[in-house]
């Protein structure tokens, strides 16, 4: 004859509670954990069902009642790691399918905007949020600022925070993802991540640097599991790439456009200088020693009045593309165009010590190139005086804060001004500044002197026989 066993749950309730009664008989057993004054009554005895530490029920029983719950321990603990096995099965085919997609859809994606909204779909997919964000670092004035933005993250896009703000701040500085539940009462919650209560903040890491970060946030009181962060991280660190390449070809266009700009003024060498901030180049005001130039036609308003106007800005344009070529080759900065007239310096913003020499080298092949351009008019009308003094002045972005240049001011400037007035057509006229610098290297005769206003000596020109 066998003994009955009961099973309960963890609560007491009875799951089994006939367990091995022999049926012919209809033998019964009152359980109790005492034991009975009847002497054919045996002990009863109670033995938990754990998986792990987490208590599941009770076997209760006088005999074989270990047994059984030995046997149902084993069940439970196999049919667990066969869901959790099935369980991260799933989970790593959502991650894969997940890195798969969204790999795919930023392969050929160069811009950064493109690539965070993407993101922010892809997690918004997979994990609950009302808002969401992908921030940029400015180093510029140190700030996270928002490319894409879904929910009550829109309203922020023009708000940048200060890159050691709130949590995103942190985990900018930390380089380490975070998982805060209730964010609201995180001392490093700020106002303005908008009002959640369940946040993952991820950084968006390079080889060498964190260049931003992206959040995902929910304002209604939700709890986010680590297998969300483990998720939304991977999405991240798959975008990281994809936005630094983004951001690398963005500031490319920008410095092509800059560069572009600048080499309308400045040799493309000067101007790649600028561009890279070398020490020997700056656009701030300083007292410089320079070479000036002043080119202007001969009776240019003579020469209008023979021409159409679309003919004479076609021919203006062809003679100052010839001129600034000329100019750039010799390590010289346009300055401006006033009219007809050129402006170039020698020396600013990138110094060089042989400034005279090239301000002449190119005021002769200036000349030369007059004669060589394939436009016959032009080169029968077009005669040029140039005027060249070098010294002191002042250099660096001159004007008021709607519109400044870049240029020079100083007696020098007016000086050389004034030579380009006196040369006849096809002359070089140069102070004694310029002939001392390079008499070695060229051919001059004395002109003359000139008198100049606020100086009491006369000054001595001289004429570059080429």
């Amino acid at each position: 004859m066998t003994s009955p066993i009961m099973i309960q749950d963890h609560k007491g309730k009875v799951l089994v509670s006939d367990l091995g009664i022999d049926k012919a008989n209809e033998q019964t057993l009152e359980f109790s954990s005492s034991t009975s004054d009847d002497s054919n009554r045996e002990q009863s005895l109670k033995v938990p069902v754990l998986l792990e530490e987490e208590l599941l029920g009770w076997v209760i029983g006088t005999k074989q009642v270990e047994q059984v719950a030995n046997f149902l321990n084993y069940i439970v603990k196999r049919e667990f790691e066969r869901k959790t096995l099935a369980a991260d099965a799933l989970d790593k085919y959502r991650e894969i399918s997940l890195l798969y997609t969204i790999s795919s859809k930023m392969s050929s994606c160069l811009d950064v905007q493109e690539i965070g909204t993407l993101v922010i779909e892809e997690a918004s997919r997979l994990i609950k949020s009302t808002s969401a964000s992908v921030m940029v670092h400015n180093p510029q004035n140190n700030s996270l600022e928002i490319v894409s933005a879904k929910g009550t993250a829109e309203e922020l896009k023009y708000s940048p925070m200060g890159a050691n703000e709130g949590i995103a701040g942190h985990v900018f500085a930390t380089g380490k993802p975070e998982l805060v539940n209730d964010a609201t009462q995180d001392p490093r919650y700020a106002v303005n991540e908008t009002e959640s209560y369940a946040i993952i903040c991820v950084p968006i890491l390079t080889k060498d640097r964190t260049i931003g970060v992206v959040n995902i946030s929910n304002s209604e009181p939700i709890n986010y599991t680590s297998q969300d962060l483990k998720l939304f991280t991977a999405l991240v660190t798959q975008a990281s790439g994809a936005i630094e390449n983004a951001l690398l070809h963005e500031n490319k266009l920008r410095e092509e456009r800059i560069k572009n700009n600048l080499e309308r003024y400045l040799s493309p060498q000067v101007a790649q200088a600028v561009i890279n901030q070398a020490d020997q180049v700056s656009l701030t005001t300083s007292k410089r020693r320079i070479a000036m130039l002043f080119s202007d036609i001969r009776n240019f308003t003579t020469k209008c009045e023979e021409l159409e106007p679309e003919d004479l800005v076609a021919y203006l344009n062809e003679y100052f593309t010839q001129m600034v070529d000329v100019i750039f080759n010799h390590q010289g900065t346009v300055n401006k165009f006033v009219g007809d007239m050129i402006v170039a310096m020698f020396g600013a913003p990138s110094a060089i010590s042989d400034r005279e020499y090239w301000a002449i080298a190119a005021a002769i092949n200036m000349q030369k190139r007059i004669r060589e351009i394939p436009i016959a008019w032009i080169r029968e009308n077009f005669i040029t005086g140039i005027g060249i003094s070098s010294g002191d002045v002042i250099v660096g972005n001159i004007g008021s804060p709607q519109h400044m240049d870049y240029t020079a001011i100083g007696d020098e400037m007016n000086i050389a001004s004034r030579l380009q007035g006196l040369a006849q057509g096809g002359q070089i006229l140069v102070t004694r500044s310029v002939y001392e610098a390079t008499q070695a290297n060229f051919q001059f005769r004395e002109f003359g002197t000139l008198p100049v206003k606020g100086k009491k000596n006369l000054v001595e020109i001289f004429e570059v026989i080429y």
